[in-house]
């Protein structure tokens, strides 16, 4: 995922339209498990790697704290994203045949220079 979006967004609908790979959803969609608030698809957010310099979600988000560093989607995560799937706090596509699009499935690309202690703190994307 790299980036989650925090309780804090007010649902201005600014971040949507700039993501470059559509991973952003908005509040009230069917595959959005977050009530009042946008969402980002784990499986598809590559934080805005050969994009952007940084990701652009987090350039036009108003407000502070609203978009936040996740851990990257990579195959050492992929316990971290499947319990967070079960546990409601995701909704990871589940591919017809491939099955759940865990990062064991495909993995994202992810910006290394974000340190680990930072994506555990879930930091705020725009302090960077």
């Amino acid at each position: 995922m790299a980036v989650q979006i925090t309780k804090e967004c007010i649902s201005c609908e600014a971040c949507a339209p700039e993501c470059p790979v559509a991973a952003i959803l908005e509040d009230g969609n069917d595959k959005n498990p977050k009530d009042g608030i946008f969402y980002v698809k784990p499986e598809s957010c590559v934080e805005c790697v050969d994009h952007a310099d940084a990701p652009r979600c987090a350039e036009a988000c108003p407000t502070v704290g609203a978009i936040v560093w996740d851990m990257p989607y990579t195959i050492d995560f992929n316990t971290y994203y499947s319990t967070r799937n079960s546990d409601g706090i995701y909704k990871i596509r589940e591919h017809k045949s491939k099955g759940l699009m865990l990062p064991e499935v495909k993995s994202q690309k992810f910006k290394p220079e974000i340190t680990m202690a930072d994506r555990e703190a879930h930091s705020n994307v725009s302090d960077f």
